[in-house]
């Protein structure tokens, strides 16, 4: 019997998996915005924001992929029109923290924003990133945005986004690396910019 694979909305409940996973493909970017130096630390920061609506990492922007029920990847989308209210509760988070609470825009306003895709590393390796990819660019073309990502330089992710039709705009630097955007236009548009 084959594996039965499935991309549903995200639960807070996944809180537990989800975290950890987005907060191994961010990096510096967790670390920014939760103002934990560590990646435990961060993670659980995460954890917590995760659960709750109204900010860039919440489940309500998360897209979870099962295999047989169990979470093996995610997708965390959001409207780039929402940006920077979506950052409002991190840039709060640090100015309690006594920390400066800018936080280097990375989507704009006319797009879906694919914050962070990631595949648990032991499913690594089976199209399951390609798969959630997928999902995602089916809610871009039914919003008719183009879906933007930032991909650090060096990345072997870089290859999957540009067989999606995924290409590169400018390089930006967020919370001290450098990455590379891209950009892919919804299903039978071509991209304006």
């Amino acid at each position: 019997m084959s594996p039965q694979t499935q991309v549903r909305p995200a639960r807070p409940a996944d809180a537990s998996f989800a975290a950890p996973l987005i907060q191994a493909t961010i990096g510096a970017i967790g670390h920014a915005l939760t103002g934990e130096p560590d990646e435990l630390g961060a993670a659980r920061v995460i954890a917590a924001f995760f659960a709750r609506p109204g900010h860039r990492l919440s489940s309500e922007f998360t897209l979870l992929l099962e295999e047989d029920g169990v979470p093996l990847g995610l997708a965390v989308l959001y409207p780039g029109d929402r940006a920077a209210a979506l950052d409002a509760p991190f840039r709060s988070r640090l100015r309690a923290l006594g920390r400066p609470d800018r936080i280097v825009p990375e989507a704009r306003p006319g797009e879906l924003y694919l914050d962070t895709l990631a595949v648990a590393q032991p499913a690594r390796g089976r199209g399951l990133g390609a798969a959630l990819l997928a999902a995602c660019a089916a809610r871009s073309a039914a919003a008719g945005l183009p879906l933007a990502l930032l991909v650090e330089e060096g990345n072997p992710a870089a290859r999957l986004y540009a067989r999606a039709g995924f290409r590169g705009q400018e390089a930006v630097t967020v919370a001290g690396h450098r990455y590379l955007r891209l950009c892919r236009a919804p299903a039978g548009r071509e991209t304006a910019r």
